[in-house]
C-alpha cells in the first residue's frame, strides 16, 4: 500500500506536506488521529484516521477481552462504510466531515477527512461547558439526522446502533450488580428495538463528538456505532453526556420539546409526525434504562448513574411489573 503522506498528496492535490500534529489516540490503542498541515491543493489541512487492528486489546478498563476485540474491529469496517454509502446523504442540518480517501488492507484502515476545524467548526464543549443553548443546537442535529433516516434500512452497519446495544455486551451484563434491571434487561431492549418507528442512530452521539461553529452551527464526527434503532437512544444519551442529575430533570421538557419540534420539520417522508413523537416519548425512560443497564455492568458508580437515571429506570421497572 502507498504511504500514507503519498495518498493524503493524492487525494488533496497538494504541494507538499508542511506539518502532521497528534490530535488523539484511539481507544484501547487501536490507531491514531492526526490533523496534517498542507501546502497548495484544495485543502488548508485534513484529518487522517489510521486504524492499525492489533490481535488483542488494552482496554482502559479491562475488557479485553475477543468479543471486545472483534467489536471495535467492526466498528471501524462500519465506520468506512458510513463515511463512503451514507455520510454523502446527509445535509448542512445534519453536517459530517466529508471522506476525502478511504482504504483498507489488512489490519490497517485508513480515512482521510475535511478538518472541520478549518470548515468553520473548531470549538470544542465539555460537559463542564456545554450550554443549554449548545445542546439544543445538538439535538437539532440529531433532530435532522434522524428525520433523514427515517425508516432507512441500515445496510452495511450495525443492525442495531449504539455502542451499549446488548446483545453486543454479554460480558457487562454478566458483571451486572442490579439483579431486577439485569433480568428485565432483555424486555427494555425488546421495547427499544421493536418500535415502530426506526431510524439511524449516531450511535456515540455524546457533546464530545460534535464540532461547534458561530452563528449555532453543528457538525457530528465518530460513526463507528452508526446503526438502525429508536432515535430516542440518541437523545437520552446525549442528554446524558451533558448534564448532571439537576440538570437532566431541571431541563428535560425544554429539550426534549425543542428536538421534537426539530423533528417534526426534518421529516420528509409521509410519516404521521405525532405518532412517533408519542412512541418516542414513551420510550425515553427505556433509553435511559437500556444504558444505566449498561453502565452497571461496565463502570458501577459512574458519574451517570445518578438520581435522575435511577428514578426513569425504576419506572420502567415498575411498569414492566418487575418492582
Amino acid at each position: 500500500m502507498p504511504s500514507i503522506e503519498y495518498q493524503i498528496l493524492q487525494c488533496t492535490e497538494a504541494k507538499a506536506i508542511e506539518n502532521a500534529a497528534h490530535v488523539q489516540t484511539l481507544w484501547s490503542g487501536y490507531g491514531t488521529i492526526k490533523r496534517y498541515t498542507l501546502e497548495g491543493g484544495k485543502h488548508r489541512s485534513v484529518i487522517v484516521k489510521h486504524i492499525l487492528l492489533p490481535e488483542s486489546g488494552k482496554h482502559p478498563r479491562g475488557w479485553n477481552t475477543d468479543l471486545s476485540h472483534q467489536r471495535k474491529v467492526r466498528s471501524y469496517a462500519v465506520e468506512s462504510y458510513w463515511y463512503q454509502h451514507y455520510a454523502p446523504l446527509t445535509n448542512p442540518n445534519c453536517r459530517v466531515p466529508q471522506l476525502l480517501h478511504a482504504e483498507a488492507e489488512g489490519s490497517m484502515r485508513l480515512l482521510i477527512m475535511e478538518d472541520l476545524n478549518v470548515s468553520g467548526f473548531p470549538i470544542r464543549l465539555t460537559p463542564e461547558t456545554v450550554s443549554i443553548s449548545a445542546a439544543k443546537n445538538c439535538l437539532t442535529w440529531l433532530a435532522h439526522f434522524h428525520g433523514k433516516f427515517m425508516q432507512v434500512q441500515s445496510k452495511g452497519l450495525w443492525e442495531i446502533g449504539s455502542y451499549w446495544y446488548l446483545d453486543t455486551r454479554p460480558d457487562e451484563l454478566a458483571k451486572m450488580k442490579n439483579k431486577s434491571l439485569k433480568q428485565m434487561a432483555s424486555a427494555i431492549d425488546r421495547r427499544l428495538n421493536e418500535a415502530k418507528f426506526q431510524t439511524l442512530l449516531h450511535g456515540d452521539a455524546k457533546v464530545a463528538n460534535f464540532c461547534f461553529g458561530s452563528e449555532n452551527q453543528v457538525a457530528a464526527v465518530d460513526f463507528q456505532y452508526v446503526g438502525r434503532g429508536c432515535g430516542i437512544k440518541d437523545v437520552a444519551y446525549f442528554i446524558s453526556s451533558c448534564f448532571a442529575e439537576e440538570d437532566c430533570q431541571h431541563y428535560e421538557e425544554e429539550l426534549l420539546r425543542h428536538y421534537f419540534n426539530e423533528l417534526e420539520s426534518a421529516m420528509a417522508n409521509p410519516i404521521d409526525f405525532q405518532l412517533v413523537k408519542q412512541e418516542w416519548s414513551a420510550l425515553y425512560k427505556y433509553a435511559w434504562a437500556d444504558l444505566y443497564r449498561f453502565l452497571d455492568g461496565w463502570s458501577d458508580g459512574h458519574w451517570k448513574m445518578h438520581g435522575y437515571s435511577k428514578r426513569l429506570t425504576q419506572s420502567v421497572l415498575k411498569e414492566l411489573n418487575y418492582v
